[in-house]
């Protein structure tokens, strides 16, 4: 009798994990763009200084919201009919606002000593809100900056991940930030994107990662992120009519994302303008929109952030999903084996030489000279290695139309592809079953115009 309850205990746990990898990724996508309006909630050390980058070894006695009480948080999103929140849960500065065992700079070690994000997720989920958080890569406190990232800083964000995703139940996104932006300059090279990935896969397979640099890359893929992501506030703004990708754009209530002193009496953002130039218009577009609303330093919102986000509740009702979301390639989570690797082509002009398709800069172009009938591209790699993708990235869509893809291996040339442009969008993934060889080769077969490349990568995705 003890052995057959042992193994209807082990069947129902089987169960139970296979049901919580039942959701495809494009589901997951969908019921993330169907939430239409969340609360972002920058409350971390910056919030009791008057700046948004404080001094990151600035003493834990700083941070202490004597009156912080998350259910008026939750409460207040649910007035303005949102569906989620997504607390910071450590910034740039470093301070995890969590029971870490990972850093002596957490809460903690101020006089507060409560679990924020503990308080967050029991108080909106009692709210019936979705818990999500934001998670900063870069820590100056750690030394995890540029140049300076050693295993141990991996291993301690990798357990701080581990800690966020284990002890707080379900989190619907992780946010990620600091990662591969001009002001980071911390790589998915030096911080291994797809390590990272897969960690937060492993524990919660349900969880979308997102990373909030990500809107460097071209719209047309999902490069280094389950959903694409707009910061509007740095210039980055979805394209409402030719967006195909589920998305989210985030704008701040008041004028910064951490509290200031001057907000109990500034203005805020127009709540009619959230309403109809945010979330109704980018729901159509397949994008979730997430406003930051600030706490102040005892911890609670400003009366006139409550007020504004009232005035959005009357002014906007949830109606639910307003477009099926069109399915994308899985993203590219590996390190791109081509970025700074010798190569050769045709004839181009000296501004837009072969090195350009592969620096990593979407911006910069090699331009095949356009009285070369035949055009060709080739990347090298100083050794026989695996890879499994190649992505090309054209200039401008429609452009590319037919190509043929070689790699080579003990000096024999192989074929990967032969054929049309899989897509007439930009951005053309071949994704095949692994090969290895020292070079790849693309030729142009067909083009719509002077062949321009943007991009050309090369990828190793594990299995």
């Amino acid at each position: 009798m003890k052995r057959l309850y042992m193994l209807l205990c082990l069947t129902l746990a089987c169960l139970q994990w296979g049901s919580a990898q039942t959701k495809s990724l494009h589901r997951l996508q969908q019921e993330f763009v169907d939430l239409r309006f969340g609360m972002f909630i920058h409350f971390n050390m910056p919030t009791f200084f008057n700046q948004d980058w404080p001094d990151p070894d600035a003493s834990p006695e700083l941070f202490n919201p004597v009156k912080m009480d998350c259910s008026q948080w939750a409460k207040a999103a649910k007035s303005a009919n949102m569906t989620y929140g997504c607390l910071t849960t450590k910034h740039h500065s470093g301070f995890c606002i969590w029971n870490t065992k990972t850093t002596d700079y957490s809460v903690m070690s101020s006089p507060f000593k409560r679990d924020v994000v503990k308080e967050y997720a029991d108080a909106f989920r009692a709210e019936g809100l979705k818990v999500m958080l934001y998670y900063s890569i870069l820590d100056m406190h750690a030394r995890l900056r540029p140049n300076h990232i050693t295993s141990k800083h991996i291993g301690m964000i990798k357990e701080q991940l581990r800690e966020l995703l284990t002890n707080y139940g379900e989190i619907t996104a992780l946010i990620i930030d600091g990662w591969d932006a001009p002001w980071s300059r911390i790589t998915y090279d030096d911080v291994p994107f797809e390590d990272i990935y897969r960690l937060v896969k492993s524990i919660q397979p349900d969880c979308l990662v997102m990373d909030l640099n990500a809107a460097k890359y071209p719209a047309e893929a999902l490069f280094y992120t389950d959903i694409k992501s707009y910061e509007q506030g740095a210039g980055q703004h979805i394209s409402k009519d030719a967006n195909r990708l589920p998305a989210l754009s985030c704008l701040p209530l008041q004028r910064n994302w951490f509290w200031k002193e001057s907000f109990p009496a500034a203005e805020v953002k127009e709540p009619a303008k959230m309403v109809n130039e945010n979330i109704i218009p980018m729901g159509k577009a397949y994008c979730n929109f997430i406003l930051n609303v600030a706490p102040n330093r005892d911890g609670l919102m400003d009366d006139n952030a409550l007020k504004a986000l009232k005035e959005i509740g009357k002014l906007w009702k949830n109606d639910g999903r307003t477009g099926i979301v069109p399915e994308a390639d899985n993203p590219i989570i590996s390190s791109n084996i081509a970025k700074d690797k010798p190569t050769e082509g045709t004839w181009s002009s000296d501004y837009a030489i072969m090195d350009f398709a592969n620096d990593d800069d979407f911006g910069t172009c090699w331009n095949a000279n356009p009285e070369v009938k035949v055009p060709w591209y080739t990347v090298f790699f100083n050794r026989e290695q695996p890879f499994n993708m190649v992505v090309v990235t054209d200039r401008n869509n429609d452009r590319l139309q037919e190509y043929q893809l070689e790699y080579r291996t003990s000096g024999v040339w192989k074929p990967l592809y032969n054929g049309k442009a899989p897509t007439g969008l930009r951005v053309k993934i071949h994704r095949f079953d692994t090969v290895w060889g020292d070079a790849v080769r693309m030729t142009v077969l067909k083009s719509n115009g002077p062949v321009s490349i943007a991009e050309f990568g090369v990828y190793c995705e594990r299995k």
